[in-house]
């Protein structure tokens, strides 16, 4: 491929030396590239030095964008390393595209919330087609309120990454921006340009039932679907249930909000998923992770390895174009956590993207939009394809 071409490269070092494991991943990358980079990611685990991996990868590409984030688990190509020393790097070469990066923190104590640390190139309305792509602290920065904001002032533009993971406190996380390393806010960097990407969302659940209309709520309680009591509803979906649901729902049941309204069939991407937290058996309502309103569609969903790994496969069975890269965000509440073994999520988005570069980490909650919103998930494998650009083939 020529210089005006999209290429990306990635490889995942296991060595426990942090020097070592920069320097053969930046070799192996570089040799699938074969010239500088325009953009670096870079994911480690907690174990490694991260003022190290900084201090190399600045040095060694002064011209590149770089960021990083630690995680729990490290993604590699169809591997995820749990635990263990791993750091996984990805790097591209995006002819005709724009990056802006930056470093948000979040004043809780300034109208009543503020995001600091805006650029003035990012202060104007956002191209179209740009997408944004972010890594946080979750202890001190509130993705959530950052989603809904975007979603108000620059709608329509997709937000995807995570929260950093393995640390257990505030300031036991570290981000990388470029020179910078931070242990609280966000780093991020928006692209666009002659750029094609593709994102894919995968909640791990699956509906059951029906879906129903809110007929009476308030806030995050469900009092009433189709003019009956909440709980009443959940009833008799239960009664109608086969009995292997019937013991899955034991374990735990889920909402999923519909998102677009406007359509006449819903299907799972359709569907914003949060926890039902609790029941009142008294009023016969519902509470869930999430605020509702009346005249609101949802479906009673459930989440468990099967539905989780159908989910995944199904997101991905109408892929199109040979992807040139990707990366991937888990929740670190997946993996053989929900599994029963690892490297499940980068197996099958690695298969599903033909072994395209690919490199990531599971998070404290992932970014990614369901429909035209973003939002911050939970239990959810957010990924982001680089497809092409307009500039090369």
């Amino acid at each position: 491929m020529g210089n005006d071409s999209l290429v990306c490269g990635a490889f995942m070092s296991l060595t426990n030396d942090t020097t070592r494991a920069v320097e053969e991943a930046s070799e192996q990358c570089l040799n699938q590239i074969d010239h500088a980079p325009d953009l670096v990611f870079v994911f480690f685990t907690i174990k490694h030095d991260a003022a190290q991996i900084r201090d190399q990868l600045r040095h060694r590409f002064p011209n590149a964008i770089i960021l990083g984030s630690c995680g729990e688990t490290i993604v590699g190509g169809s591997k995820e390393i749990e635990g263990e020393y791993a750091l996984s790097l990805w790097m591209a070469r995006l002819p005709g595209v724009t990056l802006n990066p930056f470093h948000l923190s979040y004043a809780s104590e300034i109208d009543q919330g503020s995001f600091l640390g805006w650029t003035d190139d990012l202060l104007s309305p956002w191209p179209k087609g740009s997408i944004l792509i972010l890594f946080g602290e979750p202890f001190t920065f509130p993705a959530d309120r950052l989603a809904v904001l975007l979603n108000e002032e620059q709608p329509g533009i997709p937000i995807i990454g995570g929260m950093a993971s393995g640390g257990d406190r505030p300031k036991s996380h570290r981000l990388i921006l470029n020179e910078s390393l931070h242990d609280e806010g966000a780093v991020g960097v928006r692209l666009h340009g002659s750029l094609a990407t593709r994102m894919i969302l995968s909640q791990g659940c699956r509906p059951i039932g029906h879906p129903y209309v809110i007929t009476k709520a308030d806030r995050n309680v469900i009092f009433e679907l189709g003019g009956k009591k909440a709980l009443d509803q959940l009833q008799g979906l239960f009664e109608e249930l086969g009995p292997e649901d019937k013991e899955k729902i034991q374990h735990g049941i889920h909402v999923g909000r519909v998102i677009n309204e406007y359509k006449s069939h819903f299907d799972r991407g359709d569907f914003l998923v949060r926890n039902v937290i609790g029941a009142d058996q008294s009023t016969g309502a519902i509470a869930i992770g999430d605020f509702v309103r009346p005249g609101q569609t949802i479906q009673f969903h459930l989440r468990d390895a099967e539905s989780a790994d159908e989910d995944l496969k199904q997101a991905f069975h109408d892929l199109g174009d040979t992807p040139r890269g990707a990366l991937l965000f888990s929740c670190n509440g997946r993996g053989s956590r929900l599994f029963g073994e690892p490297d499940h999520d980068a197996r099958i988005v690695s298969e599903a993207l033909h072994h395209a570069p690919l490199a990531g980490f599971f998070a404290a909650g992932e970014l990614g939009p369901v429909g035209e919103k973003n939002f911050l998930h939970g239990f959810t494998a957010s990924v982001l394809i680089f497809e092409s650009n307009e500039n090369g083939s």
